[in-house]
């Protein structure tokens, strides 16, 4: 089966508010076996939500329309619904006697503009909502059955759950199983050079690539007769994928590089600090982005200015003046000064230009030098590497401080894990 996603709203059209509710949809779709066609965003327009209806039934079975069911105005797709069925709207008692109650449990009378929530196109199915206002409609449309639902997450996420989903279960049919796998360290190209024939439009499962913030996902969707059909596929080509691809695979679905790291870190017995200059704490917000982090991660420093490097870290003043604060030997000393002060297992430091202004011929903006520090019996062990990076300063800082993740990350997967009695 094949579903288009309408998300209808003059917000939506504007940009004042994301549409976050078609993703949604389509994933959960994609789980029982229903791909979807497209997506369109319909500004609140009876014509104009007309066309899409009509489009969208001749293009897919299956039509899931969101917003534009409130109670003001300018929520129109009730009007769009009775025009391309040619009926009237009816009052629909129960739904009315349902958004009364609904107000009464807030302790508040309902309005009077709430009353058109409750008109539906005659001879349509209401789709109950418990929580809110808005009831949802369902309808044949030609060969497609359409719904339209409340734009508001929560409520639509409920409806569809209880309404929309269930009728899936157990149909035959085509299955569907995908997965995403997460990479980092190369473009987009270059993934796609590697993976080579895999993505090929004409083979099953299919691969493709997208990349966001530096991550590239490799999306695999495979499709079979029955679901341990599909899984299978899917599983072979993960295998491939990841032989072909090696380490620049972190992680699968959602998962970040901060959260593969703290994995590994608590896996392996190890705790990390942190340094930063040019990304002014981005590491240590990503990383206590993750739950739980406090397990691994001990705390760090942004030692913005020359002075704050010597006072806090250690950094010798007349290495700076010798080499500046943008260089290997500054790194180096960063994370040595981080992991003494901190008695952490590991220090991460990041030092650079981030620009836009401030770069030299010698030192451009967007260098950035990333050290690592870790102890090593009684002693330590340090490295830095030199990074180039280009874009805007919030480019060239997110990069870095991603890149400075996946250099641990390749680090701690070398280490011996501990087993969980002696965490």
């Amino acid at each position: 089966m094949k579903a288009v996603i309408l998300a209808i709203g003059d917000e939506l059209i504007m940009g004042q508010t994301v549409d976050t509710n078609s993703a949604w949809l389509s994933a959960r779709l994609t789980e029982f076996g229903v791909m979807t066609v497209y997506h369109k965003t319909v500004p609140d327009d009876v014509a104009a939500t007309v066309i899409a209806l009509k489009e969208a039934s001749a293009a897919a079975e299956l039509v899931i329309a969101t917003g534009g069911l409130g109670p003001t105005d300018d929520d129109l797709t009730r009007k769009a619904f009775a025009e391309i069925l040619g009926v009237p709207l009816d009052l629909h008692p129960p739904s009315l006697e349902r958004i009364r109650l609904y107000f009464k449990s807030l302790g508040r009378e309902m309005p009077a503009s709430n009353r058109v929530q409750a008109m539906i196109p005659r001879g349509a199915e209401v789709v109950a909502n418990d929580w809110g206002t808005a009831p949802g409609i369902k309808a044949m449309i030609g060969k497609a059955t359409v719904f339209a639902l409340p734009g508001v997450p929560q409520e639509m996420k409920q409806m569809a759950e209880r309404s929309i989903f269930p009728q899936f279960r157990g149909e035959p049919g085509n299955a569907l199983a995908v997965e995403c796998l997460q990479t980092f360290g190369a473009g987009e190209s270059m993934v796609a050079e590697k993976l080579g024939a895999l993505m090929r439009r004409d083979r099953n499962p299919t691969v493709g690539t997208t990349v966001s913030g530096g991550v590239v996902t490799v999306r695999i969707r495979s499709e079979a007769p029955t679901p341990v059909l599909a899984k299978k596929a899917l599983a072979t080509t993960v295998k491939e994928i990841e032989a072909k691809l090696g380490s620049l695979v972190f992680g699968r679905g959602d998962e970040t590089l901060a959260g593969r790291v703290g994995q590994l870190a608590l896996s392996k017995g190890q705790r990390l600090a942190t340094a930063e200059s040019c990304t002014g704490g981005l590491v240590a917000r990503l990383v206590t982005d993750i739950a739980g982090s406090s397990n691994w991660y001990v705390g760090g420093w942004v030692t913005y200015s020359n002075e704050m490097k010597t006072r806090e870290l250690g950094v010798d003043a007349g290495l700076i003046d010798r080499d500046g604060a943008v260089s290997e030997a500054v790194a180096l000393a960063m994370a040595e000064g981080a992991l003494q002060r901190s008695g952490a297992d590991w220090a991460m430091s990041l030092t650079g230009v981030a620009g836009p202004d401030g770069g030299t011929p010698e030192k451009p903006v967007g260098l950035v030098w990333i050290g690592l520090c870790r102890r090593e019996g009684e002693g330590r062990i340090a490295k830095a590497e030199r990074f180039q990076f280009a874009g805007t300063r919030d480019t060239i800082r997110d990069r870095a401080a991603k890149t400075a993740l996946n250099l641990l990350r390749l680090d701690l997967t070398s280490l011996p894990a501990v087993p969980s009695s002696s965490r």
